[in-house]
């Protein structure tokens, strides 16, 4: 089974969203210094894990279970917005262009349902 286009885009919606609150992530992280030694990289731990906690509860809000195809497709989604993730918690100031630059890239609908 591969992820349904409700899915996806539901999955899209909650990156946007992280995205968008970047910088309240960001602060999360900072409390953590001098434990941790990114910021950054540990918001993006913080909000690449609040996308897949999402990602789960979808399919359990839907009485199923992802498969192994829906994991790999899931880190796929996730590793083509790294960079506009990590451009948000880096410069919080840029999110919109961050935003609408992740939105004119193509989807892969190689597999949508």
């Amino acid at each position: 089974m591969t992820i349904s286009k409700e899915n996806k885009d539901f999955i899209d919606s909650l990156i946007d969203y992280y995205i968008s609150e970047s910088e309240s992530y960001k602060q999360i992280a900072e409390k953590f210094v001098p434990e941790i030694e990114s910021v950054s990289d540990t918001a993006f731990g913080i909000i690449t894990g609040c996308v897949y906690s999402g990602f789960l509860q979808a399919y359990q809000n839907q009485q199923q279970s992802p498969g192994l195809d829906d994991m790999r497709e899931f880190n796929q989604i996730i590793k083509d917005r790294a960079a506009s993730i990590k451009k948000a918690i880096l410069n919080p100031l840029k999110i919109e262009s961050i935003q609408n630059e992740a939105s004119d890239k193509p989807k892969n609908t190689d597999s949508d349902n």
